[in-house]
């Protein structure tokens, strides 16, 4: 239980200081900025990181979970307790920035700025990257892992920064689907549930050739 409760609440803590940062830059006509935000949710990342690692593995993000299995460092078993755990904790993300402020028309929700295509292609680069470094960073020499919540919160910041204007940079299926459907906008909400577990997928698929010592559990 204490695994899923810090996931739960780590996810939770993800949703509503990054999708919070949007819609507090949406009410108040841009006071936190494209680059606040961006850097809201790098450093909510690294914050959880750093709380949560050692319980749960700090995962906060399906993708990330799937990512995990796929390369076999993750017990298949607990995959839907972990994904509950994180939409979950985005729900109520979600729900209560609902709450707060109510005048918000996506909840900080991520939609495409030009086509579907070229959001889900970004998307699924941007988690492949993203996956890539979570690996490398939870698996390999110990002070490595020291840094893994600076060298994964950057990575978000990094491409939050960049891509967040073209496709949002949302990574991370439990971090869309609640907005989504608590805001009532759902049409384009499979392109960020898709294209980011593709990308995990294939970054596990790179990273058995790439770092051939991967610990199996």
């Amino acid at each position: 239980m204490q695994k899923y409760l810090a996931e739960f609440l780590g996810t939770f803590a993800l949703v509503f200081c990054g999708t919070g940062a949007i819609v507090i830059n949406e009410i108040t006509g841009g006071m936190v900025t494209h680059v606040g935000i961006a850097i809201t949710f790098g450093l909510i990342v690294l914050a959880m990181i750093y709380t949560f690692g050692e319980v749960s593995g700090a995962h906060l993000n399906p993708a990330v979970t799937l990512g995990f299995w796929a390369l076999g460092l993750f017990p298949k078993k607990e995959i839907v307790p972990y994904l509950g755990s994180q939409i979950a904790g985005a729900f109520l993300a979600s729900g209560l920035l609902l709450f707060l402020f109510p005048i918000s028309q996506n909840l900080g929700a991520t939609l495409p700025a030009g086509s579907g295509s070229q959001s889900f292609v970004l998307e699924v680069v941007l988690t492949f990257i993203l996956m890539l470094v979570i690996i490398r960073v939870s698996q390999g020499a110990k002070e490595t892992g020291w840094f893994a919540g600076i060298a994964i919160g950057a990575v978000v910041g990094l491409e939050a920064m960049f891509a967040g204007p073209i496709c949002g940079a949302s990574m991370n299926p439990a971090r869309s689907l609640a907005p989504a459907v608590v805001a009532g906008n759902i049409n384009q909400v499979w392109i960020y549930v898709a294209a980011p577990v593709l990308g995990a997928l294939l970054a596990a698929l790179v990273g058995k050739t790439v770092f051939p010592k991967i610990h199996h559990s």
